[in-house]
């Protein structure tokens, strides 16, 4: 996993315990089996087969056989393979050394704010209208809960989730409605709580007092 606009470490966890000098060999890392995202061919860095959206976005740490990913993206979500290759002839090599790991690109979600739909006060016969949001967050969170407290009693509503996603950026912006009785017991707080995926935990808003 890595944050959006970060440098991700893809390392190829190579041990190279026979001390190959790295002249006779070819290290590339790929993307997605089709994508050259980095070459280095005996000790020369090589930059005529770099898919171009890597072109002056990778540095390579050989004493520690990892590639740096600058400026990491949405678009750069996928499985990467380091392949190492030993020259055995002139004309002939193998390979000695293969590593795949899978890159995740997380966003923060802003803290999801509370706002009310409805104008002038509440009326104790009439509902409460509500909205609570959160964006520019990846990936798309799992679901939004309603916490309504009153004392030390809270009752959760799981509502429905609108999900939205920038065309350009990717990244998504979320909105759930509650529309309830006004509650006649008083001090009651409602908050919102935005669960997200990849163990990331959750965001609560601020409560709103009624």
């Amino acid at each position: 996993k890595a944050f959006l606009h970060h440098t991700v470490h893809l390392s190829c966890y190579f041990p190279n315990s026979q001390q190959i000098d790295v002249k006779n060999l070819i290290i590339f890392w790929q993307k997605d089996t089709t994508k050259v995202v980095h070459e280095v061919y005996y000790g020369q860095e090589k930059h005529e087969n770099l898919s171009p959206e890597y072109i002056n976005r990778t540095k390579v740490d050989m004493g520690k056989w990892t590639l740096q990913l600058l400026n990491a993206g949405i678009e750069d979500e996928g499985r990467y393979k380091c392949v190492v290759m030993q020259k055995i002839t002139e004309q002939s090599r193998k390979v000695i050394h293969e590593f795949e790991c899978s890159l995740h690109i997380i966003a923060n979600y802003s803290q999801p704010e509370i706002a009310e739909l409805h104008s002038g006060e509440l009326k104790p016969n009439g509902y409460l209208n509500l909205t609570c949001s959160s964006s520019g967050g990846y990936p798309e969170p799992k679901e939004m809960t309603w916490l309504i407290s009153h004392e030390n009693i809270t009752h959760n509503s799981t509502a429905h989730m609108d999900v939205s996603q920038d065309a350009v950026t990717k990244l998504y912006n979320v909105t759930s409605k509650l529309n309830i009785p006004v509650p006649t017991r008083s001090p009651t707080n409602i908050s919102c709580l935005l669960r997200l995926r990849e163990q990331l935990g959750s965001l609560v808003s601020v409560p709103l007092g009624i």
